[in-house]
């Protein structure tokens, strides 16, 4: 029988990667897209009711939290199986300097919520105009 030492960090850091990947599972892909104006954040929340989701921005960190209810249907003589969580999620994402808290929007459609940053003018990139000079 072989001996091994405990090490509490490790399995830690093993049980947060096991919780990111079954929240991921369970809610869909988070993307994050950028253009020159603009932060773009996806969630796919299928079933959640907008009215339940509950977006903040606070010290530069944005959270997303929310649940969806257990809906359990069974019919007389057969069953129907369920692939979709239920319960509870919350999500935090840390945010660049670059972004303008007081013009983030949310739009919720189809399932999925869908938020766009505004990058602060003065992040946004500016072309320079180069003065030529006669020699």
């Amino acid at each position: 029988m072989t001996l091994v030492r405990w090490n509490p960090v490790r399995d830690f850091s093993v049980l947060q990667n096991q919780m990111n990947r079954l929240f991921e599972d369970a809610m869909g892909m988070w993307l994050g897209e950028s253009n020159e104006n603009d932060l773009i954040v996806r969630a796919e929340l299928p079933g959640v009711d907008p009215k339940v989701v509950d977006v903040r921005v606070e010290n530069n960190v944005l959270t997303i939290r929310g649940e969806r209810p257990f809906e359990q249907k069974v019919e007389q003589e057969s069953y129907h199986r369920l692939e979709r969580s239920y319960g509870t999620f919350s999500r935090s994402f840390a945010l660049p300097t670059t972004i303008d808290a007081d013009k983030i929007h949310a739009e919720y459609r189809d399932g999925v919520l869908n938020l766009t940053l505004p990058k602060s003018e003065k992040a946004k990139p500016k072309r320079i105009q180069i003065a030529a000079t006669a020699a």
